[in-house]
């Protein structure tokens, strides 16, 4: 009996895992879809953590609750890899994936520990480098690919290489999709490195502080275009790798495609984050028209 309802209660949490995801990261929710249905139930648990984490600073009212919630993952991820019982669903998926696949504990805390980093930050407190957002979209995104690569039983330096470069990609490009509502919410573009910033005229000093101006809209392009290029040659390189990509890792990659639609959009739009174009659709592109891309290079065993 005990045995039947622990099994219940695993599928409910890997069921709430699955409408998280399809709810709050639609484009990966599809890219998911693609998977072998054996490897569905790690890849729905380990992005719904992700969804957790990174919406942990959107929906608290209070950046020390948005903290909080943070560091109450970074408790339970040591929890989870002590099999102790978290009355939470996505933790209780994460439970029975990490038992069962021996997903690194390494990788999830360092995407917990780079958001607490980041929260951490003060508005005024600017990146310096491209190399510094790299290191945090690797950090947070990457290593998703990383362990779901792992769970599938999946040992590949060269599908290792290319999942570090689309999640820097990924990760790069949904921070500049992002830049409009962080302006409004933190009123900094707390995503823009200050050397990118300032090669564009857009960093100014005063009271001893750096801050990005908001009203250069042309040289906010610039520089969006300058970052948006650093991601695209990520895909160049993942992509660069393929041939030495075994088939079956293959679609843990398709992360790549909502990457290149999202730079595909922002060069629709001369790399303008403010238009509105990029908010319709998915990721600024018609829904049937992502949907059939991602079919075609799911098909094609490509990325």
């Amino acid at each position: 009996m005990n045995g039947a309802s622990s099994s219940g209660g695993i599928r409910g949490a890997l069921s709430y895992c699955v409408q998280q995801v399809r709810r709050y990261d639609y484009h990966h929710y599809l890219c998911l879809l693609e998977l072998p249905a054996n490897m569905r139930k790690a890849a729905f648990a380990l992005r719904a953590f992700n969804v957790e984490t990174s919406r942990a600073m959107d929906v608290a009212s209070d950046p020390k609750i948005g903290l909080m919630r943070l560091l109450w993952w970074q408790e339970a991820l040591d929890k989870i890899y002590s099999n102790k019982v978290i009355e939470h669903p996505v933790a209780q998926a994460l439970t029975s994936v990490v038992s069962e696949h021996k997903v690194s504990k390494s990788w999830l805390k360092r995407a917990v520990e780079a958001r607490i980093n980041d929260a951490n930050r003060e508005n005024n407190d600017i990146p310096q480098t491209v190399e510094e957002l790299e290191r945090y979209a690797e950090d947070t995104t990457s290593t998703i690919l990383y362990s779901t690569l792992q769970a599938g039983g999946i040992k590949s330096t060269a599908a290792d290489h290319a999942a570090s470069h689309i999640g820097k990609a990924s990760g790069l490009l949904l921070l500049l999709k992002s830049l409009p509502y962080h302006a409004s919410r933190n009123h900094q573009f707390s995503y823009i490195p200050a050397k990118v910033a300032e090669k564009h005229g857009l960093l100014v000093h005063q009271s001893g502080q750096s801050e990005i101006k908001k009203d250069s809209r042309e040289a906010l392009c610039d520089a969006v275009f300058e970052m948006a290029s650093v991601a695209n040659a990520h895909l160049q390189k993942a992509r660069q790798l393929a041939g030495s990509v075994p088939a079956e890792a293959r679609p843990v990659l398709l992360p790549a495609v909502p990457a290149q639609v999202i730079l595909d959009s922002l060069a629709r739009v001369q790399f303008d984050v403010y238009d509105p174009r990029l908010a319709q659709g998915i990721l600024g592109a018609p829904p049937l028209l992502f949907q059939l891309k991602l079919k075609w290079y799911s098909w094609r065993g490509k990325y």
